[in-house]
């Protein structure tokens, strides 16, 4: 995915967020993107796109970190109950066959509350979503 040169790019320590005209939100990576985050990082990015998505839950198309590594059980709990907390459906951009796999075993470890489903285009991905908007 690229940034938009028309919207206002939100940055976070990892990602950049920004709303589409549809109402989507779209997140991608930051190329330094930190591999590993504790709990209490986690939890005040969330905190910060809270605030940023006006503490709504949103539809959400998202690209995988390229260098991303599957968290621990504990913290896979964690992070699907935060993510559970602000999507109502996720569209997953997964760009290599490595982050494929790594998003595959994420969601068959903890099924989201969520619809979810994984695209290799932001094409694909967008046009999914937009039956949950």
């Amino acid at each position: 995915m690229e940034l938009p040169k028309d919207k206002k790019i939100h940055e976070l320590r990892g990602s950049w967020i920004w709303f589409g005209e549809d109402g989507i939100v779209y997140s991608k990576p930051k190329p330094d993107a930190p591999t590993e985050q504790t709990n209490e990082e986690i939890t005040e990015e969330m905190k910060k796109l809270r605030v940023i998505l006006g503490n709504n839950k949103v539809c959400m198309v998202t690209e995988s970190a390229a260098n991303s590594r599957p968290p621990q059980k504990e913290q896979r709990d964690f992070i699907a109950s935060e993510i559970a907390s602000v999507v109502k459906a996720l569209a997953l951009i997964a760009t290599s066959p490595l982050s494929r796999m790594l998003a595959n075993l994420f969601f068959s470890f903890k099924p989201p509350s969520y619809p979810v489903k994984l695209f290799s285009n932001e094409k694909e991905a967008t046009e999914w979503i937009r039956q949950y908007l």
